[in-house]
């Protein structure tokens, strides 16, 4: 077992400890496990979709304080990350992750969720909004990925997650924290066995092949309530996506710059990236 595996079996145990349940549900042929927690809150069932390399134990700081507020909590580990096998679905991988999170929304969830999607989680669950808007009762995006800033910005961004050596890895830590905690930074070396898996290089070579995009007509017609949230230090996304979100979303959308977010709040700053979606999930009535 690499470190990686290790700190993310330590975490899932630690969460069943707590009283979240760590369970592997088989849909359409494909084994996919997550995380989920009975809430005391009387809000929508809230869905965590992680992104590129990313995995459900992410949120594992987060899990208990959002079931406060919300019926149940959900979070999924796509196909090919944390403990769901590899799997690419199909000639097309990115359309493949997105086919199996609408039949885990439907068949797992169960029904209108308060979807939330960091990174290619975000651009799977804006997908999702637009094209089943009956499994959203209401989008939150937390630096998505998706927009529609040109190739070669997108290229820049797969190449630096395709990490080979020690140095590429700290300087992908870097790109991805506000401020990386010392011990990322010493363990950053262990994130190329996260970005060099079957699943992950699959995913950036279909990204880079196929050129699909969030469509701005797709993002417009979004009805439900909308939550944006960029990091004031974002590094791994080009700055031109906040601008292309910003242009499109629709005028209902809440956009939110947070100055000491950076990529992924909720793994360095959870207790922030709670608040944020409480404070919307308040005035958005859900």
């Amino acid at each position: 077992m690499d470190l990686i595996s290790g700190l993310q079996e330590v975490s899932r145990r630690m969460l069943v400890a707590r009283g979240v349940r760590s369970e592997t549900v088989e849909l359409a042929g494909q084994r996919l496990h997550h995380f989920t927690m009975k809430g005391s809150g009387k809000g929508p069932p809230l869905l965590l979709v992680h992104g590129l390399g990313g995995a459900a134990s992410g949120f594992g700081r987060v899990l208990l304080p959002l079931a406060k507020r919300f019926e149940r909590v959900f979070a999924v580990d796509l196909p090919g990350h944390g403990f769901s096998p590899e799997y690419c679905l199909g000639p097309v991988c990115v359309r493949g992750q997105y086919d199996m999170l609408v039949e885990y929304c439907r068949q797992v969830v169960g029904g209108p969720a308060f979807v939330v999607g960091n990174s290619l989680g975000g651009a799977l669950s804006a997908q999702l909004a637009a094209e089943h808007p009956e499994l959203v009762s209401a989008l939150g995006l937390v630096s998505p990925a998706g927009a529609d800033v040109g190739h070669e910005p997108i290229r820049e961004v797969l190449e630096a997650m395709d990490v080979r050596t020690a140095e590429q890895s700290r300087a992908l830590t870097q790109r991805l924290f506000h401020r990386p905690p010392w011990a990322m930074l010493f363990f950053a070396n262990a994130l190329r066995g996260v970005y060099s898996t079957p699943a992950v290089r699959a995913l950036s070579a279909d990204a880079l092949a196929t050129g699909e995009y969030l469509k701005p007509e797709q993002l417009r017609r979004l009805q439900m309530p909308v939550l944006f949230v960029w990091g004031g230090s974002e590094k791994l996304l080009p700055q031109q996506s906040l601008a292309f979100f910003r242009e499109h979303l629709p005028p209902h959308s809440k956009v939110r710059v947070v100055e000491g977010f950076g990529h992924i709040p909720h793994v360095e700053r959870p207790g922030e990236f709670v608040s944020e979606l409480l404070r919307f999930a308040d005035s958005a009535g859900l």
